[in-house]
C-alpha cells in the first residue's frame, strides 16, 4: 500500500495506518509535514461514480473559506478518483485532506459544544441547498432515513426475536406518521451521518466533519433527526441534549412544523437502521467490530424511546422553538361528551380518568405527553401494538375477510396450532367473539350433552355479561344491584386458602369436602361446574391445592361435565403452565378462552372433547358471523407465533416471580398487605387494616396515587381491598421493581 499511495500521490511516505472502516479500507497517510486519508473500495462502477459526486460536493463546499470539510486531493495524472490495481483485483482510490481534532465520541459534550454543532449543521445544510448533484440525487442509500424500508430485509438478522419486534414497531410508526407527509417535506443535499465518529472537536466547538459516504438527496430534517439520534443514544436525559442542538439549528435555519411533529419517528427510525445494519454487518463479516460500534447505545435508546410519549417530544420542541402548542381537551370535558352518547353504565377507571391516545407493549401516551406503565391490561397479552399482531391482522384483512361457511386455509390452521396446546382429548374448537360468548355456548353444550339444567358456580366468580354469563357469575347476580341467584344455580363457597372458612396449605380437600356434599345432596343432575383456576373478581384468589381434582371426580361421577374458565389465566401469564386448570393436575372436559388470545382484538373460543362436541352436533346449526373469520384466525396465530418466539411463558416465569417475591419483602415491612398471592403475571395483593379487615381505603388510595405516578393498576375483590396487576407479558423486572417502590412509597406515607 505504501508503494501504491507513493506512486499515485507522488509523495514520500513517512508513516501508514490503518484505520477503522465500514465497508471499505481507510489509511492515515504522514508525509514530511502533510498528513492525508487514503481510502479504497471495492470496485462497482456505480461506487466510483457516487465517489465522484461526493468529491464535487466536498469541492464546492470547500469554496466557502469557513468550510470545515475535508478537501480532495489531486493524484499525479490530475484526477481525484482513480481506478487502481492492486494485489491482483481493482480497487476505487481517492485522498483527502486530514482534519485535525478530537472525536465527539471521546468528550464529554457541554451544552456549548452541543450548540456549536447545531449551528455547524445548519451552516453546512445551507451551503448544501445551493449544490445540485444528479447522481446523489438518484441514490437510494439504506442509511438514509427516507429509504428506511430497504432496511426492514435486515430484521430476521437481529438474533433476540424481543429486539427483533421492537424495530418492527417503529418501521410500523415510521410508515404511519412519516409516510403520509414525508413528499410535502423540504428536501435537499444533506450529510446525512452526523454521529460521533464523524464529528471532531476542538476547544468546545466543533472542528470538522468527515465522512460524506451517506450524503443524500433527502428531507431536510433527517440532517437534525440524525445528528440528534446520535448525540442523545448514550445519554440518560434526551431533552438535555436534543434541545440545544435543534434551537441552534433552528436559529441559524428555521423549521416548519410538521418537521418538527415527525422528529420523534425520524430518530427512532435511524436507530432501527444503525441495529439492522449492525446484525447484517454482524452475519457478513463477524470479524468487523467497527461495523457494530453504536449498536449498543442504539439499542439503548430504541427501548428508552419506548417510555418516552411522542406527544411529548413533540410539544417540548414546538413549546422551545416559539410555536403554538394545541391543547387538549381536559378529561373531564372528554367524559361529559362520552356520556352524551354513551351510558353512565359504562364505568372509566380511576377518580380522574385517563385520555388516552396510544400504547406500545407495556406503556399507554396519554393525550397530555404522558407516558404510563401498564401493570394491569392482561387483554394485550403480547404488548399493546405488538407489530406482528398488527402486521398479521392488516395483512388478512387486505386480503380476504368472510365467514366459516366457506373454505380458508387460516381456519384449521389456527385451529390446529390452537389445539396443540391442550391435552389430546381437547380436540375440538368453536370460534366466538368474546369470552362471554364462548361462556354462554360452554353452558348451552354441557346442558345438551347431559340433558340436565342446573349449574354448579363458584363464589365471587366472573364469567361474562351475556344472560347466561350473569347468571352463572355469583360477583354479578349476587351484586346489591344484582338479579339474585335463579334456582338452576348451585352455588359453593371459593377455597380461599388466605381469608376462607379454612386457612392454611391443607385447607383445599377440606373446601372439596363441602363442595361434595352440596354435589351428592343436590336434587337433580348437575350439569356442569364451572369455575376459574384464579378466581379474578374475587381478589385474584387461586383455588386452594389440593381441591379441583376431587371436586371434579364428584361432578363427573353424577355425570355432568367441568368447565375451566381461562379468560384471564390462559395463554402462559401464570408461567409455570399454559393453562391455568394444568396446576391443578386436572383436564377439564370444556375450556373456555378469550381476552388475550386476539391481543385485544374481540376473539373467544370454546375447547372441548369430540363426545361433547358431537352432542351439541345433534342440536340445531352452531353459527358466529364473525366467530373463526379470517382475521382473527391470522391474528390468533400471531399471538401464539409471539409467545412462543418470545418466550413469553417463560419471561411470565421468571418475571412474575421476582415481581411476587418483591411483594412478599414489602409485605414483611408493612402489615397492611395481609397477603401476596398468584402465579406468574397474574398476582393479587391483599391489603388489610389494624384488625385484619378489608382495608378498601388504602387500595383505593395505593391505585389512584400511582395513576398520578403514571403507572396503571387496578383493584378487585368483594371489598375492592385486593390489588389486581396483570400486566402483557412483555413486563420485565425493571418494570416490577418500579411498581412495588412506587406502592412502598404510598404506604409508607399513608403510615406517616
Amino acid at each position: 500500500m505504501k508503494e501504491l499511495v507513493e506512486r499515485e500521490l507522488g509523495i514520500q511516505v513517512t508513516e501508514i495506518k490503518e484505520l477503522n472502516g465500514y465497508s471499505n479500507k481507510n489509511y492515515l497517510i504522514k508525509s514530511n509535514n502533510e498528513s492525508y486519508i487514503f481510502k479504497t473500495y471495492p470496485f462497482h462502477q456505480e461506487t466510483f461514480s457516487f465517489i465522484e459526486a461526493e468529491n464535487r460536493t466536498l469541492l464546492f463546499l470547500s469554496q466557502n473559506p469557513n468550510s470545515l470539510t475535508p478537501n480532495p486531493v489531486l493524484f499525479k495524472d490530475g484526477t481525484y478518483v482513480k481506478k487502481m490495481h492492486y494485489k491482483e483485483e481493482f480497487l476505487i482510490g481517492r485522498s483527502l485532506s486530514f482534519l485535525k481534532g478530537e472525536f465527539l465520541a471521546d468528550v464529554n459534550p457541554s451544552e456549548k459544544l452541543v450548540q456549536s454543532l447545531g449551528f455547524f449543521l445548519a451552516k453546512m445544510d445551507l451551503e448544501l441547498e445551493k449544490f445540485d448533484d444528479f447522481v446523489i440525487k438518484s441514490r437510494q442509500c439504506e442509511w438514509d432515513i427516507q429509504h428506511l424500508l430497504l432496511n426492514e430485509k435486515y430484521i430476521e438478522d437481529i438474533p433476540d426475536p424481543k429486539d427483533r419486534n421492537i424495530v418492527r414497531y417503529f418501521f410500523k410508526q415510521y410508515e404511519e406518521h412519516v409516510g403520509p407527509v414525508v413528499h410535502g417535506l423540504r428536501k435537499s443535499l444533506i450529510h446525512s451521518d452526523a454521529n460521533e465518529w464523524n464529528i471532531l472537536v476542538k476547544n468546545d466547538e466543533i472542528a470538522g466533519i468527515i465522512d460524506f459516504g451517506d450524503m443524500a438527496y433527502s428531507p431536510l430534517i433527517n440532517e437534525l433527526a440524525t445528528a440528534m439520534a446520535y448525540m442523545c443514544y448514550d445519554k440518560d436525559d434526551l431533552f438535555a441534549f436534543a434541545l440545544p442542538l435543534i434551537k441552534a439549528y433552528n436559529k441559524v435555519l428555521p423549521l416548519q412544523k410538521k418537521e418538527i411533529d415527525i422528529i420523534y419517528y425520524l430518530m427512532t427510525a435511524k436507530l432501527c437502521i444503525s441495529v439492522c445494519q449492525s446484525a447484517h454487518a454482524k452475519k457478513m463479516d463477524p470479524d468487523n467490530t467497527y461495523a457494530s460500534v453504536s449498536e449498543k447505545n442504539a439499542w439503548r435508546m430504541l427501548y428508552a424511546m419506548l417510555k418516552i410519549n411522542p406527544l411529548l417530544v413533540e410539544n417540548t420542541f414546538l413549546k422551545e422553538l416559539g410555536f403554538q402548542v394545541p391543547s387538549p381537551e381536559p378529561a373531564g370535558i372528554k367524559l361529559e361528551q362520552r356520556q352524551r352518547f354513551v351510558s353512565k353504565i359504562l364505568s372509566v377507571s380511576y377518580d380522574e380518568p385517563i385520555s388516552m391516545v396510544k400504547c406500545a407493549f407495556q406503556y399507554m401516551y396519554d393525550a397530555y405527553g404522558n407516558t404510563y406503565l401498564d401493570a394491569y391490561n392482561n387483554i394485550p397479552h403480547v404488548g399493546h401494538s405488538h407489530p406482528k399482531v398488527v402486521a398479521a391482522g392488516q395483512r388478512q384483512m387486505a386480503q380476504l375477510n368472510t365467514n366459516t361457511r366457506y373454505l380458508y386455509d387460516a381456519l384449521p390452521e389456527y385451529a390446529e396450532q390452537l389445539l396443540s396446546k391442550f391435552p389430546t382429548q381437547l380436540n375440538k374448537v368453536f370460534f366466538v367473539n368474546s369470552g362471554s360468548e364462548a361462556n354462554d355456548l360452554a353452558i348451552r353444550m354441557a346442558k345438551i350433552h347431559t340433558g340436565y339444567d342446573k349449574i354448579m358456580v363458584m363464589e365471587h366468580g366472573y364469567h361474562g355479561h351475556t344472560q347466561t354469563g350473569i347468571d352463572i357469575s355469583d360477583y354479578k347476580f349476587n351484586h346489591p344491584k344484582g338479579q339474585g341467584k335463579r334456582n338452576h344455580i348451585l352455588k359453593t363457597a371459593i377455597p380461599n386458602a388466605y381469608g376462607g372458612k379454612y386457612t392454611g396449605p391443607e385447607c383445599g380437600p377440606l373446601f372439596a369436602q363441602d363442595a361434595i356434599e352440596q354435589i351428592n345432596t343436590s336434587q337433580g343432575g348437575i350439569a356442569a361446574f364451572i369455575c376459574e383456576p384464579i378466581v379474578g373478581c374475587g381478589g385474584q384468589i387461586p383455588l386452594a391445592e389440593g381441591y379441583l381434582a376431587p371436586v371434579y371426580d364428584a361432578i363427573r361421577t353424577q355425570k355432568g361435565v367441568c368447565i375451566s374458565d381461562e379468560v384471564q389465566t390462559g395463554f402462559g401469564r401464570l408461567g409455570d403452565v399454559f393453562w391455568g386448570f394444568e396446576q391443578h393436575k386436572v383436564v377439564p372436559d370444556i375450556v373456555v378462552i378469550g381476552k388475550p388470545m386476539g391481543n385485544g382484538h374481540p376473539m373467544g373460543a370454546v375447547i372441548t372433547t369430540s363426545e361433547i362436541s358431537e352432542s351439541f352436533e345433534q342440536g340445531v346449526e352452531f353459527f358466529s358471523s364473525f366467530g373463526g373469520n379470517p382475521v382473527s384466525c391470522a391474528i390468533g396465530k400471531a399471538v401464539l407465533d409471539v409467545v412462543e418466539t418470545e418466550n413469553l411463558q417463560e419471561n411470565a416465569k421468571v418475571t412474575g416471580d421476582y415481581y411476587k417475591s418483591l411483594f412478599m419483602e414489602l409485605q414483611k415491612n408493612y402489615p397492611s398487605i395481609g397477603d401476596v398471592r398468584g402465579s406468574g403475571l397474574f398476582l393479587g395483593i391483599e391489603l388489610i387494616d389494624e384488625s385484619a379487615q378489608p382495608n378498601t381505603e388504602l387500595a383505593q388510595l395505593i391505585k389512584n396515587e400511582l395513576r398520578k405516578r403514571h403507572i396503571l393498576i387496578s383493584t378487585d375483590g368483594p371489598f375492592d381491598n385486593v390489588i389486581k396487576t396483570k400486566p402483557p407479558l412483555v413486563f420485565t423486572k425493571e418494570n416490577a421493581l418500579r411498581v412495588v417502590e412506587e406502592i412502598g412509597r404510598v404506604i409508607s406515607r399513608k403510615i406517616k
